[in-house]
Formats: structure tokens, C-alpha cells, sequence
């Protein structure tokens, strides 16, 4: 499970449903005039049956089908239905249940604190998944911040070394010593050496050593808009939609596009790189 595929619209809504396990455990209903606590009834009273189920437990699995969502396959249905879409529907209900459950008809009881807060968290639990669904900004971008991706580095560099192959100012070429060396009377007593050219011979042009290219440094992105991922066999069917709001990471690079990764783990193809910012 992968803590960074959830978005802040699934924080809201495992909060909600808290607040709502919570509720269920203070009085929903208390007998007027009464100050005790054993005047009260909560949810878990078998006299108030089907209060907690039809409420409470609705509400908890409606959050935990909404969550799970985010870590199941795209595409994965129940009966037909999506599993954001079935917590979309049971957390209604528990908002409808919950807002009759304040009309009661007996005059010697009385609403308490838990009948109050079991409506504002069932009726934000339906609202979250519903806005959540309507795709608002707000609750589609990521709950966790994405990791600063490493600057890439040769293997075996120290920091603050150039990378293998690079050029110094002031150096001879590798291989080649400089007209110091050449005066040296170790070398000769500065006598042209075998192998290096003299005065007057054309010089022939030397092998430059080739820089080893960068290694790619997978880092995190997000799009500005939505954007098909293509499959890697080239096929060219699109196999999930990149939306914005939503941190994915890059694995590779074919030329301008990247391989990408999303949250289920699912890798494909952004062909599309034109205005994506970098986590």
C-alpha cells in the first residue's frame, strides 16, 4: 500500500468517519430533567437498533470502500458500480439516516451530544466523497508532499569533482604532458620525445576521450491538465489518465516523453511533457 496515492479528499473522509465511530459511543438520546449518565442511550443501545447500522457502520464502510479505491486496479467494479461510487451512495444514506434520526417523537427524551455530531459527520462524509468525485482541486491534490528527486551523480564521484571525462582549465589533455614535463631532463633533457610532435610536422589530431552520459534521476511530476498514458509496447492504447492534482513518478525517459508510474503501480508512456512541474 502506497500512503502517497491518497489524496487530501481521502484524509477528509477517514476523519469524518473518526468523528462518526466516535459519535457513536456518546448519548444519542438522554431523558429530559436527567443529569446522569445513566440517563442516556447511545447508538450501541439495543433499544435504538437499526440507529447504528443504518448510521454509523454505513458511514464507516462507505469511507472505507472510498479509500480503498485508491488502491485498487482503475476500471475494478462491484455489480457494475465503482467503489468510489458505492461509497458515494452509502454515505447518502447514512446522511439521510442521520438527519431523521434528530426527529424524534417521544416528549420525554431528548437529543444529545452524540445524535448532533453523528449528522455533521455523516452529512461531511457524504459531501467530501461527492465533491471528491466532482473532482474539486482542493481535495484531488495529494495528501503527502512528493519526495525532491536527487540530482543525479556518476557512480564514484565525490561531491565537487567534475564528472569523469570533463575538461579543467589549466590542465594538459589526458595522456599528454605539458611543456614543463617536456623540458624536464628526466624526460630528455628536453629533447622531443618518441610519440610527440615537433616543430614544423604536422600535428596529428588526438582521440578525445567521450563523456559518459547522465544517468536518469526518476523524480516526481504533476500535469497542468489531463493526459492519456500510453502502453510501453508501443500499441498505442491508452491504459490510465494522468489528472491534475495528483503527484506521479518518472521511471524513464524515451526521448521527450517519460515513463511513468502511477500510484497502483501501473507503468506506461506520457508523450505529452509540455508544461508539467516537477515535485
Amino acid at each position: 500500500m502506497n500512503n502517497r496515492s491518497l489524496t487530501r479528499g481521502d484524509g477528509a473522509a477517514i476523519g469524518a468517519a473518526l468523528v462518526l465511530l466516535i459519535a457513536s459511543f456518546l448519548n444519542f438520546y438522554t431523558l429530559k430533567g436527567c443529569s446522569s449518565d445513566e440517563c442516556g442511550a447511545g447508538a450501541w443501545k439495543s433499544e435504538l437498533f437499526p440507529l447504528l447500522p443504518s448510521v454509523h457502520l454505513l458511514g464507516l464502510i462507505a469511507a472505507g470502500l472510498f479509500v480503498a479505491a485508491r488502491f485498487q486496479p482503475e476500471g475494478r467494479k462491484v455489480l457494475g458500480i465503482g467503489l468510489e461510487q458505492w461509497g458515494a451512495v452509502l454515505a447518502v444514506a447514512a446522511a439521510w439516516d442521520a438527519l431523521w434520526s434528530l426527529f424524534n417523537g417521544q416528549e420525554a427524551w431528548e437529543l444529545g451530544a452524540g445524535a448532533y455530531l453523528s449528522f455533521i459527520a455523516a452529512a461531511a462524509l457524504a459531501a467530501v466523497i461527492l465533491l471528491s468525485l466532482r473532482g474539486l482541486p482542493a481535495l484531488k491534490a495529494g495528501l503527502l508532499p512528493a519526495p525532491r528527486p536527487q540530482q543525479p551523480q556518476a557512480f564514484g564521484q565525490q561531491p565537487g569533482q567534475p564528472y569523469p571525462g570533463a575538461q579543467q582549465t589549466g590542465q594538459t589533455g589526458y595522456g599528454y604532458p605539458g611543456q614543463q614535463a617536456a623540458q624536464d631532463p628526466s624526460f630528455g633533457g628536453g629533447a622531443p620525445q618518441y610519440g610527440y610532435p615537433q616543430q614544423g610536422q604536422p600535428q596529428q589530431p588526438q582521440p578525445q576521450e567521450q563523456q559518459p552520459a547522465a544517468e536518469f534521476a526518476a523524480f516526481w511530476f504533476a500535469v497542468p491538465v489531463a493526459r492519456p498514458l500510453y502502453a510501453e509496447d508501443g500499441s498505442g492504447a491508452p491504459i490510465a489518465e494522468l489528472t491534475p492534482g495528483t503527484w506521479y513518478l518518472a521511471v524513464d525517459q524515451h526521448g521527450q516523453a517519460l515513463v511513468a508510474q502511477t500510484q497502483d503501480g501501473r507503468r506506461g508512456v506520457l508523450q505529452d511533457t509540455g508544461g508539467i512541474q516537477r515535485g
